[in-house]
């Protein structure tokens, strides 16, 4: 038992703020899983009561981001959390990994064998 808890990845939950001052996430369990959503947009350029217009899916372009999960079914590797990110500014869904470091949550997405990661920092 002890040798899985050190072997665990550093706890994601909390609220963050994502790279570029955008928006807020809040990360918590769900059920078996990590997920997250955003719950409140920051952008100064996204129009009020945004929706995720970019969504392949056209019967899903109207909902709020406010409220949108973004990150889903992360579960825990050696080091880090393995799931899903969806980037509502391109309607894409990427394999992605979080990883604490400090203060920081580490965001990587990757489409493929190209990856670009996202330091987002504590919510206040």
């Amino acid at each position: 038992m002890a040798a899985s808890a050190i072997a665990a990845p550093a706890p994601v939950t909390g609220r963050w703020l994502t790279e570029g001052r955008k928006a807020i996430v809040e990360v918590s369990t769900c059920g078996d899983s990590i997920c997250g959503r955003v719950v409140k947009v920051l952008d100064p350029r996204a129009p009020k009561n945004a929706t995720d217009i970019h969504n392949p899916d056209e019967s899903l372009r109207k909902r709020p981001i406010e409220g949108l999960r973004i990150l889903s079914s992360f579960e825990a590797g050696k080091s880090h959390w393995n799931g899903r990110i969806y980037d509502p500014e391109s309607g894409r869904t990427y394999r992605s990994e979080l990883k604490r470091e400090g203060n920081v949550l580490k965001v990587k997405g990757c489409w493929g064998p190209f990856c670009k990661t996202q330091r987002w920092t504590p919510a206040s």
